[in-house]
């Protein structure tokens, strides 16, 4: 049953900080996996169910476009177009300029060699993960892209070649961290890990960063509905549900000003959950983490959405681009009333990596420019440098640093 409450009463429940049970088996098994390579990620995947066979054989993976036949493979191909398009505005340009004779500045923008992408295996297949993360990989000239996923489905695998993944692990969890963390007999190492995945998995991202990069260390997922009180109930029911099917750490909340229309909408959710496949995920995910919320006035939800800043917002109001420029901190934001959340998991085009858990106050969505790196040059002449020395040295010898000051001091004739 989900809680009809006023706003003001609502507090967000828990942090995504993983309970000190998980860090401690993280670290263990990623302790293991560095020490004794490809033997402890085996073990450890026959141990959770998988056949210890690290790698797909690069053969399989253009066989699966037929495994999952012309319809699919074809809806694979236009979701695949719709994110290329998008992410390809996304391409960054170096730069170069001299400020003044003798001096020249420049950033180089720098693609990352190899980054691994995490796909859950667990309570559903994910292919939607594979194109969102490798898709922006590929366009930001990443020369190798390996996926790492426990037993994968045809439907990941058709992905995976439709992206243009160079290579598929079957492996999972901490150990899958692990392994492309540290590197192993059969598993390179890479540079950065993305990619969503359960509390192991995101704990392990967290532990390994500094010997790789990462994207986020995401929490469960959420949805916020800003609702008039002449949407469809039933819309917003199964906008909500569709996000509780996830997990059951997921959230689902509804703001409106109208009691009636939450009552329907309450109403609505509980008659939808009875026909819902996974109606015991999302059913415990609704009891545990699914609201609406009451205020007096519409106009005040914007505020509430800013102070929670959810992975997705859906504003299901009238003039909804007046709407946006009214919000500040959220994921991804779906404008209007025919934007379901669903749209951008899969189909639109932007990416659905996004921050949870109110990081989307201060971080972003997956993007190419998470696959690149940035490095920037300095060239000065004689006559360039000996006209600033003398403000670098007074810099230098303010901080205490009378080396600094002389590496200059010399180069004056």
């Amino acid at each position: 049953m989900i809680r009809i409450m006023r706003a003001e009463e609502y507090s967000r429940k828990g942090t995504g900080a993983a309970s000190p049970d998980v860090a401690e088996t993280v670290r263990g098994i990623l302790a293991d996996v560095k020490a004794r390579g490809d033997e402890a990620v085996r073990e450890y995947e026959v141990k959770f169910g998988g056949t210890g066979e690290l790698e797909v054989p690069e053969e399989e993976i253009p066989r699966s476009l037929e495994t999952v036949g012309a319809e699919y493979a074809g809806m694979l191909s236009r979701a695949a177009g719709n994110i290329r398009a998008f992410h390809a505005r996304q391409v960054r340009e170096g730069f170069m300029f001299s400020p003044e004779e003798g001096v020249i500045l420049g950033q180089r923008v720098i693609p990352l060699k190899r980054v691994g992408l995490y796909v859950p295996g667990g309570r559903a297949s994910y292919p939607s993960t594979v194109l969102m993360n490798a898709i922006p990989a590929k366009i930001a000239g990443c020369e190798e892209i390996f996926i790492a996923t426990p037993n994968p489905a045809p439907e990941i695998l058709a992905a995976a070649k439709t992206a243009g993944v160079t290579r598929i692990f079957r492996m999972g969890g901490a150990q899958a961290i692990g392994a492309f963390a540290y590197g192993t007999e059969s598993v390179p190492r890479v540079d950065k890990i993305t990619g969503p995945g359960n509390s192991y998995v995101a704990e392990a991202k967290r532990q390994v960063y500094g010997a790789v990069d990462i994207d986020m260390t995401a929490g469960p997922s959420e949805i916020l509905i800003i609702a008039a009180s002449d949407n469809n109930p039933s819309h917003m029911a199964a906008d909500m549900l569709a996000q509780a099917e996830h997990d059951p750490s997921a959230s689902s909340i509804l703001i409106t000003d109208s009691p009636e229309f939450a009552r329907k909408v309450a109403a609505e959710i509980d008659r939808q959950l009875e026909a819902l496949e996974r109606r015991e995920t999302a059913g415990a995910s609704i009891d545990a983490n699914g609201a609406i919320l009451l205020v007096d006035r519409l106009i005040d939800a914007a505020k509430i959405a800013d102070d929670i800043a959810p992975e997705h917002l859906e504003l299901c109001v009238d003039d909804p681009f007046t709407w946006l420029t009214r919000i500040r901190n959220a994921g991804s934001v779906f404008i209007g009333r025919n934007s379901p959340e669903a749209l951008g998991d899969y189909y639109a085009g932007a990416n659905h990596t996004l921050p949870t858990m109110g990081t989307a106050r201060f971080s972003s969505p997956l993007s190419v420019d998470d696959f690149v790196r940035k490095s920037q040059y300095i060239y000065y002449t004689a006559d360039a440098l000996s006209k600033a020395s003398g403000d670098i040295e007074m810099f230098a010898m303010s901080e205490g640093l009378t080396g600094h000051a002389a590496s200059v001091t010399v180069r004056r004739g």
